[in-house]
């Protein structure tokens, strides 16, 4: 192999090593409280991060409580249907005016694999509003073609309970014979969290330091 071909050969090694490494996923996470358990997931602000502020603002403001999964197709995805007709609650004039919103086809390298959070779309590629599907399996044929934008990060047991709820076929669409009730949700920063954590620890050890050094003066000085 020339010289030349050696190092274009190895310039395609190298991106395709790039583009299929993991994206670093942000310090915010979010947990959905369902009634098969909870799924926690967090977001890749620097792979689509129209979608994941678009994303994180309905889950703000409340849009996917009493909300479900009208879609679950075992070892492909279970997908959280769009909060504007899936919401058992009402909605009020904020909530419908976010939710109503189409944010834009943010396409990256990055591969559909399982645990991955991809936007659901019409044919238009920017038609996403807030229906978007978890992955429980690979998928390559979505490659390139759906917007991901998070991860999820613990409730694996959820997901493999939800895989066992019985199932019915309409169209393409697989769908569970009962509701996939997601009652409320909530987020945390795992960055304040630990400094909570690393506050709460000195606040603990300054004061059991401070009883040494009084127990000590009390041994000494009587």
């Amino acid at each position: 192999m020339s010289t030349i071909r050696w190092i274009l050969w190895a310039l395609v090694v190298l991106v395709g090593t790039v583009s299929s490494q993991e994206p670093e996923l942000g310090s915010v996470r979010v947990v959905f409280q369902t009634n098969f358990g909870d799924i926690e997931f967090g977001f890749y602000p620097n792979v689509a991060p129209q979608t994941v502020e678009h994303i994180f603002k309905l889950i703000r403001l409340g849009c996917y409580n009493t909300n479900h999964f009208f879609r679950v197709d075992k070892g492909f995805v279970a997908q959280v249907a769009d909060v504007v007709g899936g919401r058992s609650a009402p909605m009020n004039e904020e909530q419908r005016n976010e939710a109503e919103k189409n944010v834009v086809g943010e396409f990256s390298d990055f591969r559909h694999v399982k645990g991955v959070l991809s936007m659901g779309r019409y044919a238009d590629p920017n038609s996403a509003t807030s229906s978007f599907s978890i992955l429980l399996g690979n998928a390559p044929h979505l490659d390139g073609q759906y917007t991901i934008f998070g991860k999820v990060t613990k409730g694996d047991e959820t997901l493999k309970r939800l895989e066992e709820v019985p199932t019915r076929r309409e169209g393409i669409f697989v769908m569970p014979t009962e509701r996939i009730t997601i009652h409320s949700s909530y987020y945390y920063d795992m960055v304040t969290e630990s400094c909570e954590k690393e506050k709460s620890a000195l606040k603990r050890r300054l004061t059991a330091s401070a009883i040494e050094v009084e127990r000590q003066r009390m041994k000494c000085f009587p």
